[in-house]
């Protein structure tokens, strides 16, 4: 047992799936995409109030994660292989398994570091799970999955069918979401390394995160204002904005005031915002295809002039015209090599003047019941990727949206008394 603190690891153990994979699967080549993805972690974390309608133990509901994960790993079988190197262009489907911890903290609920536990900078399992038990009877269920097999509309379609199969157990029960994954693979003698990049591999920082919740009636403020700035201005091209492109603006604007008020001169920044293209490519792909199936918005601010929130707004709608031309993966990988290039040329491998903005609105996280209740919150961190930027996802509630805004500690103390952000957020 290894323990820290009021956080014990009760247990290790590697999950697999629960029929062996077919010896003809046994090689899942990556797609081009995915090969030129970095073996990050993308974490996600679950927080279940104890539910007295449960009559499970504590105990009883690990059983019951436990031979859900591997029966959806029979359908998501390379998640339970494994990568020779961070640079291999396909995975062993071995079902050498998935990581399963168990870990009980002596306190309330509560968000905590230590539920992540992916930090070193090569795994060779490709996805992780920790169930963190807590004195109040709650607990939290944190999962963790490589970047080089996953986007984030891959792994919330996994954790949604695993809690479906968790609630009804079965993969074939009537009632289980239809939600088989689609797979691609790239023909086997392809290999597209990664660029060595800064970007992709950013050095450790020593960084923080905070959650900022924006209800829906302050992010129709926010909507009125941005309408408000454009009026009259016809080189602006603004048409009834979403509430993730004028939040994302928002907090990117904070973010350059924050990092750079204390610099001498105004340098360039940068904001990247992945998107989902599965159903631009020709033919559309279905949305449960697993990979990384996402084009790179860029953006750039040059001078200070050019953090208008309207402004802003008006450059994520070009961005977003500017993807509906890619077709083909071909088109996807070319596009976002050109972006990467672009930031290269920047020379910004010491620097933190890239806002990396990851959205998943519309993803029902807080519906992920695996048979004793929703969960109360969500969560995520950057602390395994050390990018600079934010992750949004839809409150709990439905009002509104929770940013979590990763900066450099000094950026963060001016970044969170932000007169602006204040005025919209409800924290």
């Amino acid at each position: 047992m290894m323990m820290n603190a009021a956080h014990t690891i009760i247990s290790r153990e590697l999950v697999k799936p629960s029929s062996p994979t077919p010896s003809h699967l046994r090689t899942y080549n990556l797609s081009e995409l995915d090969q030129r993805s970095t073996h990050a972690y993308m974490p996600l974390i679950l927080y279940y109030p104890n539910n007295e309608l449960c009559s499970l133990t504590p105990d009883e509901k690990v059983m019951v994660m436990k031979k859900s994960l591997s029966q959806t790993l029979t359908r998501y079988y390379p998640f339970a292989g494994s990568l020779h190197t961070p640079t291999s262009p396909y995975i062993d489907c071995n079902d050498e398994g998935v990581l399963f911890v168990e870990a009980k903290n002596d306190c309330q609920m509560k968000m905590l570091q230590q539920i992540m536990f992916f930090h070193s900078p090569f795994r060779p399992n490709l996805l992780g799970v920790q169930v963190n038990h807590f004195a109040c009877g709650g607990m939290a269920v944190a999962v963790s999955m490589s970047h080089r097999i996953s986007d984030g509309g891959t792994l919330g379609l996994f954790f949604t069918l695993w809690a479906s199969v968790a609630r009804y157990g079965s993969t074939d029960h009537k009632e289980v979401l239809t939600l088989n994954p689609h797979f691609i693979q790239s023909p086997a003698t392809t290999n597209f390394l990664p660029p060595e990049s800064a970007l992709l591999n950013p050095t450790r920082r020593n960084t923080i995160t905070r959650k900022f919740v924006f209800p829906n009636s302050n992010l129709s403020d926010l909507k009125n204002k941005v309408l408000k700035l454009a009026e009259g201005d016809s080189t602006l091209s603004i048409n009834n904005p979403t509430k993730v492109d004028i939040l994302t603006s928002l907090l990117y604007k904070t973010a350059v005031v924050a990092t750079t008020s204390n610099s001498p001169s105004f340098k360039p920044y940068f904001l990247t915002i992945p998107a989902n293209i599965r159903n631009k490519l020709v033919p559309k792909l279905p949305p449960t295809t697993v990979g990384n199936y996402v084009a790179t918005m860029l953006l750039t601010t040059r001078h200070e002039s050019e953090t208008s929130l309207s402004l802003l707004v008006s450059k994520i709608k070009e961005q977003k015209m500017e993807l509906e031309r890619i077709r083909s993966m071909q088109l996807a990988r070319q596009h976002n090599d050109s972006v990467l290039s672009k930031l290269e040329n920047e020379n910004l491998e010491n620097d933190n003047r890239t806002f990396v903005c990851t959205s998943i609105c519309g993803w029902p996280a807080s519906k992920l019941n695996f048979g004793w209740g929703n969960p109360e919150v969500a969560s995520v961190t950057y602390r395994c990727s050390n990018h600079i930027g934010s992750f949004l996802m839809d409150a709990p509630n439905g009002d509104g949206i929770h940013a979590w805004v990763t900066l450099e500690k000094p950026d963060m103390e001016r970044f969170q008394n932000d007169k602006e952000l204040l005025s919209f957020c409800q924290n």
